[in-house]
């Protein structure tokens, strides 16, 4: 299995968000199980966008990083790994662009393909294998992704990215990302259309629209 070099995460964001659609997540666990899946959705967060978590970690006066806080790993290596935590799910996300510069791809979903069993031990919740992991906090529990793992180097060690084993090519849909009030203006969210361990969510542009819909009846 050809894992996917610092290279590959060392370029624009929304490129690499778009990329890493079809291609494997695979945590070779401690137990000796390892657990492999499909990605099929991502969202891309650069330094420019008011939802990135790093958002004002640059002086604006000196254009420097500040070092403080955990939006300053955002900044480090290419292909490092930074997870943070959303109530009580962890969040697995891949820093891009180069060094110096922050970015990250959030994994969003993906569709097992190996280690099912053990994933289902840790979803006790799915009553189907492709709701396993198809939002970014159960894709965390699925592939047991905890915050040992920020900033770990996903180019090599037991968790990582890997090329496509087939040689088919997904289509890829875009729309803005989900569960955000700023930046929804954004179409940062790729995943691939149709498919049934694609996240559940609605797309933050829309859920705006639906909500002043309903203020102005």
């Amino acid at each position: 299995m050809n894992r996917l070099t610092r290279t590959f995460f060392d370029r624009p964001t929304v490129v690499v968000a778009k990329d890493l659609i079809g291609k494997r997540l695979v945590h070779a666990h401690p137990s000796g199980v390892r657990l492999v899946g499909r990605i099929v959705e991502t969202e891309a967060y650069t330094m420019d966008d008011p939802a990135f978590r790093p958002w004002g970690v640059v002086d604006p006066a000196t254009g420097l990083v500040r070092p403080e806080g955990r939006g300053h790993d955002l900044f480090g290596k290419p292909g490092t790994a930074y997870v943070y935590r959303v109530h009580t799910y962890r969040l697995l996300n891949v820093v891009t662009e180069r060094e110096g510069v922050a970015g990250c791809v959030l994994l969003r979903a993906v569709e097992p393909l190996e280690g099912l069993a053990d994933m289902a031990r840790r979803r006790a919740a799915a009553r189907r294998p492709e709701h396993l992991a198809n939002g970014p906090g159960k894709l965390c529990l699925a592939f047991d992704v905890d915050r040992r793992f920020h900033t770990a180097d996903l180019t090599r060690g037991p968790l990582f990215f890997a090329e496509a084993e087939e040689a088919r090519l997904w289509p890829v849909a875009v729309s803005s990302r989900i569960g955000l009030r700023q930046g929804i203006e954004l179409r940062r969210r790729f995943f691939v259309p149709g498919h049934p361990c694609v996240s559940p969510g609605t797309p933050s542009d829309r859920a705006a629209a639906a909500k002043r819909r309903r203020r102005g009846r």
